[in-house]
């Protein structure tokens, strides 16, 4: 559909637009967070900034500015959760339900680890380490969908998990 310049602005359109867009755009977000509510408050974030920009966006580049806010608010909550996870380290832990602080900061600590572990991956290993263990696709519906073949998919697994092991080996 092209679109002229500034007709995102207009309801009708953005409203289009974000039909076609959001469910893509969550599956995004989610892939990078791995949390569903928090891949939902990302992508309608972005999609609000979209919105008060506007009239800066060209329709053609709109998906693009999405896709790039959805990873620089991601990228921000990473930094966010790595400050609270300093301070919780420098200063006394305040028990949360009762269960041992140590276990809770280990906890934050591996989610951390997994998530930046998760982003050291190259694209296409994340892309289809997710597919696998996120949506449960086997390698052959990975490899239709990303067209490409079975052993590209097969390749990509065995790289992603070589490395996430090589970081989590002591765990």
């Amino acid at each position: 559909m092209e679109t002229p310049k500034g007709n995102l602005c207009k309801e009708p359109t953005f409203n289009e637009f974000y039909t076609t867009h959001v469910q893509a755009a969550s599956n995004f977000a989610f892939y990078k967070c791995g949390n569903q509510a928090e891949a939902l408050d990302l992508v309608q974030e972005a999609f609000v900034k979209l919105w008060e920009n506007c009239a800066k966006v060209d329709f053609s580049k709109a998906k693009s500015y999405l896709w790039t806010t959805v990873n620089h608010m991601f990228l921000n909550s990473v930094r966010h959760q790595k400050v609270v996870l300093n301070y919780a380290k420098e200063t006394p832990y305040i028990d949360r339900d009762n269960q041992n602080p140590e276990f809770l900061l280990e906890e934050d600590e591996f989610k951390a680890k997994l998530l930046e572990a998760i982003e050291d991956l190259t694209p296409s290993q994340r892309e289809v380490f997710l597919l696998n263990r996120i949506e449960g696709k086997k390698y052959r519906e990975i490899a239709d969908e990303l067209d490409v073949s079975q052993k590209t998919v097969e390749k990509h697994m065995s790289a992603a998990l070589k490395l996430l092991r090589a970081k989590f080996d002591n765990i």
